[in-house]
């Protein structure tokens, strides 16, 4: 399985780098990674909703620039389908059973992801009514990822 996260902005933090680079490096056992990171566009502290659209839009486009047409792509959002880890390691599984080979996990930017690319989505995603820094949310979803495949190879990790 050929698994890419998109993601909105550039990793700066020190500790999330090494969390980043030890998942990736575990996922490497099961699936091909890679971590595409689009530029963000600067946000003044008080925008206009026009103005949250058109930042939110300019980013979609780059974001969907880099998906393939037989990609799956999984949306992280708030009002996204909430599951256990279990539910993703057999999502992961059943896509890959039914030769969805190739799965994109979508992060947007601090004002999230604009429209077109959540109707480009496959499926939706939250870890939480609550928001997190969408650095973090790389290192969660690559958590989450190596424990579904752990899941679904019956493997210990996962308690």
């Amino acid at each position: 399985m050929n698994i890419s996260i998109i993601t909105v902005g550039k990793l700066k933090e020190k500790y999330l780098k090494q969390g980043i680079t030890e998942y990736t490096k575990r996922l490497s056992a099961y699936a091909k990674m890679d971590i595409i990171e689009v530029p963000d566009e600067k946000a003044p502290e008080n925008l206009s909703e026009a103005d949250m659209q058109q930042i939110k839009q300019k980013e979609g486009e780059r974001i969907l620039s880099k998906i393939g047409a037989d990609t799956h792509v999984i949306a992280l959002a708030i009002e996204g389908n909430m599951l256990t880890s279990e539910q993703l390691a057999a999502n992961l599984d059943k896509l890959a059973t039914y030769g969805k080979s190739k799965v994109a996990f979508i992060i947007g930017g601090s004002l999230g992801l604009s429209d077109e690319v959540m109707k480009r989505a496959d499926d939706t995603l939250s870890f939480s009514k609550m928001t997190f820094p969408h650095q973090l949310m790389r290192l969660v979803l690559l958590e989450q990822v190596y424990r579904a495949f752990r899941i679904n190879r019956g493997e210990p990790y996962h308690k």
